[in-house]
């Protein structure tokens, strides 16, 4: 994406570019994120916040199939930037739906809208951006209202977003069945990913898929770590308050942390992180996360709400990571959240 510079460089400014749908977060005279719009017919099947950039500029997620980058993954289309959806909302799949979805399959898929862009407040030190979208079936019906408040703030070394999204259902009850696939998320770079002994099809010098799989971890060197000490992919199907992903980016350490508030549906959350790159927090598919000792059907009559807050941090060459961690996870589950 084009890193067009805010002509604030000591503010967070957000600015709506209706024209090419999208709103632009700038932190200190960089571009830190776009809110990214999904209309009708658009090939977004959801919004979605891309690039995600650190402090130094370097962005955590990954390109495909978004933005053509070498070296990159090209599983899952459905998987970019940072997003926040569910694989089974009245028996529709919002998870998995992207360009790449068959023919045969689209009756079972939803799509959530961008309906409009409600407020925009700029600066010093917090920028907040409130957005309307609605969770649509197939047939183009209206599941769910959704309202999301994104809240930007800023250190030196770091890079934070509040996330509260409250869901509405609207003429019929919405019942999000217990399922894996969701539901906040951030797909990243390779770099960020763990290390495989997997052949992968990745992307060539020219950001298209190679006509061969390789065995290539140069410079990938991703690990996750929870709250109870567990690492790497173990913390999948774990239930912890926060999880962190760190790894070296060029020449930079980064941390990303998502991080679960205590007013959440199914706190603390259970972990959909994967060692290619999905960083997922499922607070509602709790059946397979538990092996079956746990279920929840989370069920919402016609007008009635459900809200979801998360804090999501990206950290740069932070010399103790996992403190840092705790500290921004004690400050957000101390804030009584609306």
């Amino acid at each position: 994406m084009q890193d067009e510079r805010s002509d604030r460089p000591d503010a967070i400014q957000i600015v709506h570019r209706a024209e090419k749908k999208r709103v632009d977060v700038y932190i200190d005279g960089a571009h830190f994120t776009s809110y990214l719009f999904s209309e009708a017919g658009s090939d977004l099947k959801k919004p979605i916040l891309y690039p995600l950039n650190t402090a130094n500029g370097n962005n955590v997620a990954r390109g495909w199939p978004f933005e053509r980058k070498a070296g990159e993954r090209v599983d899952h289309p459905h998987h970019a930037g940072h997003w926040f959806n569910y694989g089974d909302v009245n028996g529709f799949d919002f998870w998995n739906h992207s360009t790449n979805t068959p023919g045969d399959r689209l009756d079972k898929m939803g799509s959530i809208v961008h309906q409009s862009v409600d407020a925009i407040k700029n600066g010093n030190d917090v920028g907040t951006l409130t957005v309307t979208a609605h969770w649509l079936g197939p047939d183009g019906a209206a599941l769910l209202h959704e309202q999301t408040t994104f809240v930007f703030t800023k250190a030196a070394d770091r890079r934070i977003m509040d996330r509260t999204t409250t869901l509405t259902a609207l003429d019929e009850p919405v019942v999000f069945s217990d399922n894996k696939e969701g539901m906040v998320a951030v797909r990243v770079t390779r770099a960020l990913e763990h290390p495989s002994n997997e052949a992968l099809l990745l992307t060539d010098e020219d950001g298209q898929p190679r006509a061969e799989k390789v065995r290539d971890n140069t410079g990938v060197s991703g690990e996750y770590l929870n709250e109870a000490g567990v690492r790497g992919t173990a913390i999948w199907g774990e239930r912890s308050p926060w999880a962190l992903l760190s790894g070296k980016l060029d020449d930079e350490h980064v941390t990303i942390t998502i991080i679960d508030h205590p007013q959440n549906p199914g706190y603390p959350t259970y972990w959909h992180a994967r060692g290619y790159g999905l960083f997922a927090a499922n607070p509602l598919g709790q059946r397979i996360f538990s092996k079956g000792k746990e279920m929840l059907n989370h069920s919402l009559e016609p007008g009635a709400s459900t809200t979801f807050r998360y804090r999501i941090a990206f950290l740069s060459d932070s010399a103790d990571p996992q403190k840092a961690v705790k500290t921004l996870a004690a400050d957000f589950a101390a804030k009584t959240l609306e």
